[in-house]
Protein backbone atom coordinates (compact mmCIF):
# COMPACT_ATOMS: atom_id res chain seq x y z
CA UNK A 1 0.00 0.00 0.00
CA UNK A 2 1.16 3.54 -0.74
CA UNK A 3 2.78 5.12 2.33
CA UNK A 4 2.26 8.81 1.47
CA UNK A 5 -1.16 10.20 0.56
CA UNK A 6 -1.58 11.01 -3.15
CA UNK A 7 -3.70 14.19 -3.41
CA UNK A 8 -6.58 14.25 -5.84
CA UNK A 9 -5.04 17.22 -7.68
CA UNK A 10 -1.85 19.29 -7.63
CA UNK A 11 -0.76 22.18 -9.88
CA UNK A 12 2.28 21.61 -12.10
CA UNK A 13 4.57 24.47 -11.09
CA UNK A 14 8.32 24.81 -10.87
CA UNK A 15 11.05 27.43 -10.67
CA UNK A 16 9.82 29.15 -13.84
CA UNK A 17 6.60 30.22 -12.09
CA UNK A 18 8.56 31.31 -9.02
CA UNK A 19 10.84 33.52 -11.14
CA UNK A 20 7.91 35.00 -13.08
CA UNK A 21 6.08 35.96 -9.90
CA UNK A 22 9.28 37.33 -8.34
CA UNK A 23 9.78 39.54 -11.38
CA UNK A 24 6.31 41.02 -10.94
CA UNK A 25 6.84 41.58 -7.22
CA UNK A 26 10.15 43.34 -7.86
CA UNK A 27 8.49 45.55 -10.48
CA UNK A 28 6.36 47.16 -7.78
CA UNK A 29 3.15 46.68 -9.83
CA UNK A 30 1.15 43.82 -8.33
CA UNK A 31 -2.43 44.34 -9.49
CA UNK A 32 -3.94 44.50 -13.00
CA UNK A 33 -1.40 45.90 -15.44
CA UNK A 34 0.73 45.12 -18.45
CA UNK A 35 1.29 41.48 -17.48
CA UNK A 36 -2.47 40.87 -17.54
CA UNK A 37 -2.71 42.39 -21.03
CA UNK A 38 0.16 40.19 -22.17
CA UNK A 39 -1.59 37.11 -20.78
CA UNK A 40 -4.86 38.06 -22.47
CA UNK A 41 -3.17 38.46 -25.84
CA UNK A 42 -1.29 35.17 -25.57
CA UNK A 43 -4.39 33.30 -24.43
CA UNK A 44 -6.56 34.71 -27.22
CA UNK A 45 -3.97 33.60 -29.76
CA UNK A 46 -3.77 30.13 -28.21
CA UNK A 47 -7.52 29.48 -28.53
CA UNK A 48 -7.95 31.37 -31.81
CA UNK A 49 -10.20 34.06 -30.32
CA UNK A 50 -10.12 37.72 -31.28
CA UNK A 51 -10.50 39.02 -27.72
CA UNK A 52 -9.74 37.75 -24.23
CA UNK A 53 -10.58 39.38 -20.90
CA UNK A 54 -8.81 38.11 -17.79
CA UNK A 55 -10.85 37.92 -14.60
CA UNK A 56 -10.52 36.40 -11.15
CA UNK A 57 -12.60 33.24 -11.76
CA UNK A 58 -14.68 31.36 -14.29
CA UNK A 59 -17.68 32.31 -12.17
CA UNK A 60 -16.89 35.97 -12.79
CA UNK A 61 -16.39 35.23 -16.48
CA UNK A 62 -19.83 33.67 -16.87
CA UNK A 63 -21.48 36.42 -14.82
CA UNK A 64 -19.91 39.11 -17.01
CA UNK A 65 -20.90 37.24 -20.17
CA UNK A 66 -24.55 37.10 -19.10
CA UNK A 67 -24.43 40.78 -18.12
CA UNK A 68 -22.99 41.70 -21.53
CA UNK A 69 -25.83 39.74 -23.16
CA UNK A 70 -28.29 41.82 -21.12
CA UNK A 71 -29.96 38.85 -19.48
CA UNK A 72 -32.83 40.30 -17.46
CA UNK A 73 -34.55 39.42 -14.18
CA UNK A 74 -37.16 36.79 -14.87
CA UNK A 75 -35.41 35.50 -17.99
CA UNK A 76 -34.77 31.79 -18.32
CA UNK A 77 -31.38 30.33 -19.17
CA UNK A 78 -30.90 26.72 -20.24
CA UNK A 79 -28.06 24.67 -18.79
CA UNK A 80 -27.18 21.26 -17.38
CA UNK A 81 -27.84 20.03 -13.84
CA UNK A 82 -24.65 17.94 -14.03
CA UNK A 83 -22.18 20.67 -13.14
CA UNK A 84 -20.61 22.68 -10.34
CA UNK A 85 -22.49 25.38 -8.44
CA UNK A 86 -21.12 28.28 -10.49
CA UNK A 87 -22.86 27.39 -13.74
CA UNK A 88 -26.34 28.00 -12.39
CA UNK A 89 -25.59 30.53 -9.68
CA UNK A 90 -24.47 33.12 -12.24
CA UNK A 91 -27.95 32.82 -13.76
CA UNK A 92 -29.42 33.64 -10.37
CA UNK A 93 -27.01 36.58 -10.02
CA UNK A 94 -28.90 38.13 -12.95
CA UNK A 95 -32.26 37.47 -11.34
CA UNK A 96 -32.89 34.92 -14.08
CA UNK A 97 -33.91 31.29 -13.65
CA UNK A 98 -32.03 28.13 -14.67
CA UNK A 99 -33.85 25.69 -16.91
CA UNK A 100 -32.19 22.28 -16.81
CA UNK A 101 -31.99 19.67 -19.56
CA UNK A 102 -30.82 16.16 -18.79
CA UNK A 103 -27.45 14.77 -19.88
CA UNK A 104 -26.22 12.00 -22.13
CA UNK A 105 -25.53 8.73 -20.32
CA UNK A 106 -22.12 8.37 -21.98
CA UNK A 107 -20.30 11.74 -21.85
CA UNK A 108 -22.61 13.34 -19.23
CA UNK A 109 -22.69 16.47 -21.39
CA UNK A 110 -26.03 18.03 -22.35
CA UNK A 111 -28.29 15.63 -24.24
CA UNK A 112 -29.29 17.46 -27.41
CA UNK A 113 -32.59 15.61 -27.58
CA UNK A 114 -33.39 16.88 -24.10
CA UNK A 115 -32.30 20.38 -25.13
CA UNK A 116 -34.56 20.25 -28.18
CA UNK A 117 -37.48 19.17 -25.98
CA UNK A 118 -36.89 22.10 -23.62
CA UNK A 119 -36.62 24.61 -26.46
CA UNK A 120 -39.96 23.53 -27.91
CA UNK A 121 -41.59 24.58 -24.63
CA UNK A 122 -39.35 27.34 -23.27
CA UNK A 123 -38.12 30.67 -24.54
CA UNK A 124 -34.63 31.11 -23.15
CA UNK A 125 -32.35 34.15 -23.11
CA UNK A 126 -29.11 32.15 -23.29
CA UNK A 127 -27.74 28.61 -23.19
CA UNK A 128 -24.77 27.52 -21.04
CA UNK A 129 -23.31 24.16 -22.10
CA UNK A 130 -20.58 22.57 -19.98
CA UNK A 131 -17.65 20.66 -21.46
CA UNK A 132 -17.63 18.14 -18.65
CA UNK A 133 -14.20 16.82 -17.61
CA UNK A 134 -12.75 18.23 -20.84
CA UNK A 135 -14.91 16.41 -23.42
CA UNK A 136 -16.55 19.02 -25.68
CA UNK A 137 -20.30 19.37 -25.77
CA UNK A 138 -22.02 19.04 -29.14
CA UNK A 139 -21.73 22.71 -30.04
CA UNK A 140 -22.59 22.33 -33.72
CA UNK A 141 -25.89 20.60 -32.93
CA UNK A 142 -26.55 23.03 -30.09
CA UNK A 143 -25.99 26.03 -32.34
CA UNK A 144 -28.51 24.66 -34.84
CA UNK A 145 -31.05 24.10 -32.08
CA UNK A 146 -30.43 27.55 -30.58
CA UNK A 147 -31.58 29.46 -33.68
CA UNK A 148 -29.54 32.51 -32.68
CA UNK A 149 -30.00 32.25 -28.91
CA UNK A 150 -26.64 33.28 -27.39
CA UNK A 151 -24.37 30.47 -26.18
CA UNK A 152 -22.00 30.97 -23.24
CA UNK A 153 -19.68 27.99 -22.91
CA UNK A 154 -18.68 26.90 -19.42
CA UNK A 155 -15.20 25.77 -20.42
CA UNK A 156 -13.84 25.51 -16.88
CA UNK A 157 -12.65 21.98 -17.74
CA UNK A 158 -11.90 22.54 -21.41
CA UNK A 159 -8.33 23.71 -21.91
CA UNK A 160 -6.95 22.54 -24.31
CA UNK A 161 -10.09 20.89 -25.69
CA UNK A 162 -10.73 20.61 -29.42
CA UNK A 163 -14.01 19.94 -31.19
CA UNK A 164 -13.34 18.32 -34.57
CA UNK A 165 -9.93 19.99 -34.69
CA UNK A 166 -11.16 23.45 -33.58
CA UNK A 167 -10.06 24.88 -30.26
CA UNK A 168 -12.72 25.52 -27.66
CA UNK A 169 -12.52 29.27 -27.15
CA UNK A 170 -13.79 30.81 -30.38
CA UNK A 171 -16.87 28.78 -31.33
CA UNK A 172 -19.67 30.62 -29.47
CA UNK A 173 -20.73 34.08 -28.33
CA UNK A 174 -18.62 33.67 -25.18
CA UNK A 175 -16.32 31.01 -23.78
CA UNK A 176 -15.41 31.08 -20.09
CA UNK A 177 -12.32 29.35 -18.68
CA UNK A 178 -11.13 28.57 -15.16
CA UNK A 179 -7.58 28.79 -13.81
CA UNK A 180 -8.42 27.47 -10.35
CA UNK A 181 -5.72 25.53 -8.50
CA UNK A 182 -6.89 22.12 -9.76
CA UNK A 183 -7.33 23.07 -13.42
CA UNK A 184 -5.21 22.17 -16.46
CA UNK A 185 -3.76 25.70 -16.36
CA UNK A 186 -3.58 27.21 -12.91
CA UNK A 187 -3.06 30.71 -11.56
CA UNK A 188 -4.37 29.72 -8.13
CA UNK A 189 -7.58 31.65 -8.74
CA UNK A 190 -8.44 33.14 -12.10
CA UNK A 191 -10.44 32.93 -15.28
CA UNK A 192 -10.75 34.18 -18.83
CA UNK A 193 -13.55 35.29 -21.16
CA UNK A 194 -13.00 34.88 -24.90
CA UNK A 195 -15.18 36.25 -27.66
CA UNK A 196 -14.96 37.54 -31.22
CA UNK A 197 -17.28 40.48 -30.45
CA UNK A 198 -15.26 43.62 -29.68
CA UNK A 199 -18.14 45.57 -28.13
CA UNK A 200 -19.01 42.73 -25.79
CA UNK A 201 -15.37 42.22 -24.86
CA UNK A 202 -15.12 45.92 -23.99
CA UNK A 203 -18.27 45.66 -21.90
CA UNK A 204 -16.87 42.71 -19.96
CA UNK A 205 -13.57 44.49 -19.41
CA UNK A 206 -15.26 47.63 -18.14
CA UNK A 207 -17.66 45.77 -15.86
CA UNK A 208 -14.84 43.66 -14.45
CA UNK A 209 -13.41 46.76 -12.73
CA UNK A 210 -16.28 48.72 -11.19
CA UNK A 211 -17.77 49.85 -14.50
CA UNK A 212 -15.03 52.45 -14.83
CA UNK A 213 -14.13 53.71 -18.30
CA UNK A 214 -11.54 51.74 -20.27
CA UNK A 215 -7.97 51.44 -19.02
CA UNK A 216 -8.96 52.43 -15.51
CA UNK A 217 -6.05 50.36 -14.25
CA UNK A 218 -3.65 52.89 -15.83
CA UNK A 219 -4.72 55.75 -13.57
CA UNK A 220 -1.77 55.11 -11.23
CA UNK A 221 0.78 54.90 -14.06
CA UNK A 222 2.74 57.67 -15.76
CA UNK A 223 0.43 57.67 -18.77
CA UNK A 224 -2.74 57.54 -16.64
CA UNK A 225 -5.00 60.21 -15.21
CA UNK A 226 -6.68 60.68 -11.84
CA UNK A 227 -9.91 61.49 -13.67
CA UNK A 228 -12.23 58.60 -14.44
CA UNK A 229 -15.88 57.96 -15.20
CA UNK A 230 -18.17 55.27 -13.83
CA UNK A 231 -20.26 54.18 -16.77
CA UNK A 232 -22.21 51.40 -15.01
CA UNK A 233 -22.33 49.75 -11.57
CA UNK A 234 -19.71 47.11 -12.19
CA UNK A 235 -17.94 44.41 -10.22
CA UNK A 236 -14.53 43.70 -8.71
CA UNK A 237 -13.48 40.85 -10.96
CA UNK A 238 -10.05 41.88 -12.28
CA UNK A 239 -7.06 39.53 -12.39
CA UNK A 240 -3.71 40.58 -10.90
CA UNK A 241 -0.35 40.77 -12.66
CA UNK A 242 0.94 38.21 -10.15
CA UNK A 243 -1.67 35.70 -11.33
CA UNK A 244 -1.08 36.63 -14.97
CA UNK A 245 2.63 35.95 -14.60
CA UNK A 246 1.75 32.45 -13.40
CA UNK A 247 -0.66 32.11 -16.30
CA UNK A 248 1.90 33.02 -18.94
CA UNK A 249 4.32 30.36 -17.72
CA UNK A 250 1.54 27.80 -17.44
CA UNK A 251 0.37 28.64 -20.95
CA UNK A 252 3.85 27.95 -22.32
CA UNK A 253 3.68 24.48 -20.69
CA UNK A 254 0.08 23.74 -21.63
CA UNK A 255 0.72 21.24 -24.41
CA UNK A 256 3.35 19.38 -22.40
CA UNK A 257 1.02 19.16 -19.40
CA UNK A 258 -1.84 17.97 -21.62
CA UNK A 259 0.29 15.24 -23.20
CA UNK A 260 1.08 13.88 -19.75
CA UNK A 261 -2.59 13.90 -18.73
CA UNK A 262 -3.44 12.13 -21.97
CA UNK A 263 -0.80 9.47 -21.24
CA UNK A 264 -2.23 8.89 -17.78
CA UNK A 265 -5.79 8.64 -19.14
CA UNK A 266 -4.64 6.05 -21.69
CA UNK A 267 -2.92 4.04 -18.96
CA UNK A 268 -6.06 4.13 -16.81
CA UNK A 269 -8.23 3.10 -19.78
CA UNK A 270 -6.00 0.13 -20.52
CA UNK A 271 -6.06 -0.98 -16.90
CA UNK A 272 -9.75 -0.53 -16.13
CA UNK A 273 -11.53 -1.35 -19.40
CA UNK A 274 -11.63 -5.10 -18.68
CA UNK A 275 -13.02 -4.78 -15.15
CA UNK A 276 -16.76 -5.58 -15.19
CA UNK A 277 -17.32 -3.38 -12.12
CA UNK A 278 -16.08 -0.28 -13.98
CA UNK A 279 -17.02 1.90 -16.94
CA UNK A 280 -14.21 4.03 -18.32
CA UNK A 281 -14.89 7.59 -19.49
CA UNK A 282 -16.64 7.91 -22.84
CA UNK A 283 -15.49 10.35 -25.49
CA UNK A 284 -15.52 11.03 -29.21
CA UNK A 285 -12.14 10.08 -30.68
CA UNK A 286 -12.45 12.87 -33.26
CA UNK A 287 -12.16 15.41 -30.46
CA UNK A 288 -9.31 16.31 -28.11
CA UNK A 289 -10.23 15.68 -24.49
CA UNK A 290 -8.52 18.03 -22.01
CA UNK A 291 -8.54 15.40 -19.23
CA UNK A 292 -9.20 17.82 -16.43
CA UNK A 293 -11.00 14.89 -14.80
CA UNK A 294 -10.87 11.13 -15.18
CA UNK A 295 -14.44 10.12 -14.35
CA UNK A 296 -14.95 6.41 -13.77
CA UNK A 297 -18.38 4.94 -13.18
CA UNK A 298 -18.96 1.86 -11.11
CA UNK A 299 -21.56 -0.89 -11.16
CA UNK A 300 -22.97 -0.50 -7.67
CA UNK A 301 -24.51 -3.98 -7.82
CA UNK A 302 -21.05 -5.54 -8.10
CA UNK A 303 -19.47 -3.60 -5.20
CA UNK A 304 -20.41 -4.03 -1.55
CA UNK A 305 -21.31 -0.55 -0.39
CA UNK A 306 -21.18 0.81 -3.93
CA UNK A 307 -19.34 3.91 -5.10
CA UNK A 308 -19.02 5.45 -1.65
CA UNK A 309 -17.33 2.35 -0.28
CA UNK A 310 -14.85 2.40 -3.16
CA UNK A 311 -13.88 6.00 -2.41
CA UNK A 312 -13.36 5.16 1.26
CA UNK A 313 -11.30 2.11 0.34
CA UNK A 314 -9.09 4.26 -1.88
CA UNK A 315 -8.67 6.80 0.92
CA UNK A 316 -7.52 4.04 3.26
CA UNK A 317 -4.93 3.16 0.63
CA UNK A 318 -3.75 6.80 0.55
CA UNK A 319 -5.32 7.66 -2.80
CA UNK A 320 -7.35 10.84 -3.06
CA UNK A 321 -10.58 10.54 -5.04
CA UNK A 322 -13.66 12.70 -5.49
CA UNK A 323 -17.12 12.85 -7.06
CA UNK A 324 -18.11 15.13 -9.95
CA UNK A 325 -20.77 16.32 -9.46
CA UNK A 326 -23.78 16.20 -7.17
CA UNK A 327 -26.37 17.38 -9.73
CA UNK A 328 -27.77 20.79 -8.96
CA UNK A 329 -31.41 19.69 -8.85
CA UNK A 330 -30.55 17.51 -5.83
CA UNK A 331 -29.16 20.41 -3.77
CA UNK A 332 -31.52 22.01 -1.24
CA UNK A 333 -31.54 25.47 -2.81
CA UNK A 334 -32.55 24.36 -6.31
CA UNK A 335 -34.69 21.47 -5.08
CA UNK A 336 -36.72 23.72 -2.79
CA UNK A 337 -36.81 26.85 -4.94
CA UNK A 338 -37.88 25.07 -8.12
CA UNK A 339 -39.54 21.99 -6.59
CA UNK A 340 -37.25 19.57 -8.40
CA UNK A 341 -37.39 15.84 -7.82
CA UNK A 342 -34.56 13.36 -8.49
CA UNK A 343 -36.51 11.78 -11.35
CA UNK A 344 -36.90 15.12 -13.15
CA UNK A 345 -33.43 14.48 -14.60
CA UNK A 346 -33.07 10.72 -14.27
CA UNK A 347 -29.82 10.27 -16.20
CA UNK A 348 -27.99 12.90 -14.15
CA UNK A 349 -29.33 11.42 -10.92
CA UNK A 350 -28.47 7.83 -11.83
CA UNK A 351 -25.00 8.49 -13.18
CA UNK A 352 -23.96 10.73 -10.28
CA UNK A 353 -24.57 7.82 -7.94
CA UNK A 354 -22.06 5.74 -9.91
CA UNK A 355 -19.31 8.31 -10.56
CA UNK A 356 -15.86 8.48 -8.96
CA UNK A 357 -13.02 10.71 -10.16
CA UNK A 358 -9.44 9.49 -9.89
CA UNK A 359 -6.30 11.66 -9.63
CA UNK A 360 -5.06 12.83 -13.04
CA UNK A 361 -2.52 15.62 -13.28
CA UNK A 362 0.77 16.16 -15.04
CA UNK A 363 2.91 16.03 -11.88
CA UNK A 364 1.94 12.40 -11.32
CA UNK A 365 4.83 10.00 -11.81
CA UNK A 366 4.54 6.58 -13.42
CA UNK A 367 4.78 5.21 -9.90
CA UNK A 368 1.85 7.37 -8.80
CA UNK A 369 -0.23 6.09 -11.70
CA UNK A 370 0.57 2.49 -10.82
CA UNK A 371 -0.34 3.14 -7.19
CA UNK A 372 -3.78 4.40 -8.26
CA UNK A 373 -4.37 1.37 -10.48
CA UNK A 374 -3.25 -1.07 -7.80
CA UNK A 375 -5.38 0.65 -5.16
CA UNK A 376 -8.47 0.47 -7.40
CA UNK A 377 -7.89 -3.23 -8.11
CA UNK A 378 -7.26 -4.06 -4.45
CA UNK A 379 -10.33 -2.12 -3.38
CA UNK A 380 -12.54 -3.82 -5.95
CA UNK A 381 -11.30 -7.24 -4.90
CA UNK A 382 -12.00 -6.46 -1.26
CA UNK A 383 -15.47 -5.07 -2.03
CA UNK A 384 -16.58 -7.67 -4.58
CA UNK A 385 -20.28 -8.41 -4.10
Amino acid sequence: MREVFLPFALPDTDEAEVLAVAEVIRSGWLTTGSKVREFEAAFAERVNAKYAVAVNSCTAAMHLALEALEVQPGDRVLTTPYTFAATAEVIRYMGAHPVFADVRPDTLNLDMNAVAAVLTKERVAAIIPVHLAGEPAELTVLSDLAHGTPIVEDAAHALPTQLRGRMIGSLSDFTCFSFYATKTLSTGEGGMITTDDEARANRCRMMSLHGISRNAWKRYTAEGSWAYEILAPGFKYNLTDIAAALGLVQLSKLDKMWRRRNEIAARFDAAFAARPELQIPSRDRENQHAWHLYMLRVDNDRIVGGRDALIEALRKRNIGASVHFIPLHLHPYYRDTYHFKPDDFPVATREFRREVSLPIYSRMTDGDVECVIEAVFESLDTLRA
